[in-house]
């Protein structure tokens, strides 16, 4: 999965410069002063600890940590400490692909129906043409983060649900016309590799992969990270202030990003990449294969950076099959960046130098992995130096400018003294929606509460915002995604539908919340009031 980067604010920042340690010795080869740029980057963007692995020319120049596994306690990062990579699992899902396809056993152009023949979509054109290749692309014509309400936050939904219920999910755009990213046809993606091999994603990723690199800690599920001795915490803003959340399980969705790994680990994954598969005699997939994966499947926007990052400015950016694809410093960069709750990382390849940078995080500040990243990169690079630490701090103080000011401008529109049309009681009642499912409105001490009856975490306070729509509260406040809910109502006064939106633009896009219509349940012997 891939969380917007959005994450910041100023807390705690004595406790973080004073938490902060590095664990080992740094060798040479790096930029002499990432020490201190670290421990500047941890205060700045407020994440207690960060883990940093470089590999050149084969051979590992840097695995290191820096600050605490956990804020408030003592115990550090370290180079096996294992973080979620979150959305970096994607280039794990399009390499167990590859390797299939390099057995003959599949081709990127099958159709997916060849091998799941239940898969479907909304359009029956699409679910006719979609092939392998598609499902690692972005070019679906879904719309961004389409239909991952389905397990995100965590569902009781298992991955054959999800696909069963994806097919309900209606398109954005045109088949193959434009990029959104997106993470459910990945997990689709693993569950190719479960058909055709017999085995579980996971136990291919683990024996495939995993085994043969040495990378006997990293894993595929929160219950392994929690029973790791070694493990970050993740951590979130509640109400402003900066605390440990609990790792949530994502497994119904594991190809799409439920790896959890450490940069000691993650290094060896990078050195297979540059080594375009092979690993000692052996190989993990071909230079082929390596080829196609690095190559521009899908053309993304290509944004103009700010004058604070006008170093950023590229010439071209595409998707490959795993891999983000764009060009800095006339160098062509292989990257992806992941994002859980309390977790976000960076992974980026220099094919032309041969050279890997691996940055994983406790904390949901995308600043702290991108300042990192570029410093390393302009080392090798011999590039001018740049202030990435205030660049980035800037990006994100105007981001959540840019948000103030919306969520100010749509308050000045409301309506404060409207009151709902019907009586609370009326609202009350069970409500489906094609592809998520049931949700519940009930009314309790006189106020109205909202429950995903398929996710536990999705329970919210509606307060009344004007006229027919309320504001749902979560009341897992570390969920940042509060969301209008607003009634349509029929000419007699009964309710037609209930649609959301966000509150506000920094929400996560995986809470798609507008891409549902709800629609009052009736079942047998049921009345609505």
């Amino acid at each position: 999965m891939k969380f917007k980067t959005r994450f910041l604010a100023p807390v705690l920042l004595a406790l973080l410069a004073a938490s902060f340690a590095p664990a080992q010795t740094a060798p040479a080869g790096g930029p002499q002063d990432l020490d201190a740029f670290a421990a500047r980057v941890l205060k700045e963007f407020e994440v207690p600890g960060l883990a940093v692995a470089i590999v050149k020319d084969g051979k590992v120049v840097l695995a290191k940590g820096y600050g605490v596994r956990k804020l408030g306690e003592a115990t550090q990062v370290d180079e096996n400490t294992l973080f979620g990579i979150a959305s970096n699992t994607k280039a794990f899902t399009a390499a167990a692909l590859a390797m299939l396809v390099d057995e003959g056993r599949i081709s990127w152009d099958d159709a997916v129906t060849k091998h799941l023949p239940a898969f479907q979509l909304y359009d029956p054109y699409v679910t006719r043409e979609m092939t392998i290749r598609d499902l690692l692309t972005h070019r679906s014509g879904l719309g961004l983060g389409a239909g991952d309400l389905l397990w995100w936050p965590p569902t009781d939904y298992s991955r054959e649900e999800i696909i069963r219920r994806f097919r309900y999910v209606k398109p954005a755009t045109s088949f193959r016309s434009r990029y959104a990213y997106d993470n459910v046809l990945y997990m689709v993606a693993g569950q190719v590799v479960a058909a055709v091999t017999g085995k579980t994603w996971d136990d291919f990723i683990k024996e495939r992969i995993f085994t043969p690199l040495g990378m006997t800690a990293s894993n595929t599920s929160v219950a392994a990270l929690n029973a790791s001795s070694d493990a970050a915490t993740p951590h979130a803003k509640v109400d402003g202030r900066l605390k440990a959340i609990t790792p949530l399980p994502l497994e119904n969705v594991g190809p799409a990003g439920a790896i959890n790994s450490s940069v000691a680990e993650m290094a060896k994954w990078l050195i297979a990449q540059l080594n375009h598969g092979q690993i000692g005699e052996g190989r993990l997939f071909s230079e082929q294969r390596s080829r196609d994966m690095w190559s521009a499947q899908t053309i993304t926007p290509l944004g103009d950076p700010p004058p604070h990052l006008a170093a950023l400015r590229a010439n071209f950016s595409a998707y490959g099959l795993g891999w983000g694809l764009t060009e800095y410093r006339s160098f062509k960069i292989v990257s992806h960046t992941g994002g859980l709750m309390g977790f976000v990382s960076r992974v980026t390849l220099v094919p032309d130098l041969n050279l890997g940078v691996v940055v994983l995080t406790n904390q949901q500040s995308g600043g702290a992995f991108q300042s990192m990243t570029y410093r390393i990169l302009d080392h090798f690079m011999n590039a001018p130096a740049t202030d990435w630490v205030a660049a980035f701090k800037k990006s994100e103080e105007m981001g959540l400018a840019r948000a103030a000011e919306a969520e100010k401008r749509l308050a000045s529109t409301r309506a404060a003294d409207s009151k709902p049309s019907l009586l609370l009681a009326r609202y009350a009642g069970r409500y489906t929606d094609a592809w998520y499912g049931d949700v519940t409105i009930s009314l309790e001490n006189n106020k109205l509460v909202l429950r995903f009856s398929h996710t536990p975490l999705l329970v919210g306070d509606l307060e009344h915002w004007q006229h027919d729509t309320f504001v749902a509260r979560w009341r897992d406040r570390s969920l940042e995604a509060d969301a209008f809910v607003t009634f349509a109502l029929k000419p007699d006064g009964s309710i037609e539908q209930m649609k959301m939106a966000d509150v506000s633009p920094l929400t996560d896009f995986s809470f798609d919340f507008q891409d549902l219509i709800f629609t009052p349940a009736v079942v047998p012997g049921e009345r609505r009031q």
